[in-house]
């Protein structure tokens, strides 16, 4: 591992990263969306996954609720909804994500990119963030 992977590990840790979105902006998305947080078929929890290339990449996490179906809750239209929606916040969340690198780099650009399964209990939207250094 080089240190600029170092660097940006150690920047974004799971901690870091639970501050930047934290997990009551799920229940705050769903109330938005269906009027009622308890509708929500996942929590929704933001994860860094490295740099290469000039971009970062991160995980929007859906993990399923206790008692909901995530595979029934329609998880691939999420990229666009995701992309737009003012709970979600996507291009705020790459603000505090640029100056969270205090000089180090600038991001320039975001993108996300199809929902995919890892498994019934999870499903991913990958974030990719361009980074000027």
């Amino acid at each position: 591992m080089n240190s600029n992977n170092e660097f940006f590990d150690a920047l974004f840790d799971q901690e870091t990263l639970d501050q930047m979105f934290p997990p009551e902006r799920a229940d705050q998305f769903f109330d938005a969306l269906l009027g009622d947080a308890e509708e929500g078929a996942y929590d929704i929890r933001l994860a860094y996954k490295g740099m290469q290339n000039s971009r970062l990449a991160f995980d929007i996490e859906l993990h399923q609720r206790p008692g909901k179906c995530l595979v029934c809750s329609l998880t691939y239209g999420l990229p666009t909804v995701f992309s737009r929606h003012p709970v979600i916040n996507i291009q705020g969340v790459v603000d505090q994500i640029s100056r969270k690198m205090d000089g180090q780099g600038q991001c320039n650009g975001w993108t996300l990119g199809r929902t995919r399964e890892v498994s019934r209990q999870l499903h991913v939207v990958p974030l990719e963030i361009e980074v000027e250094r």
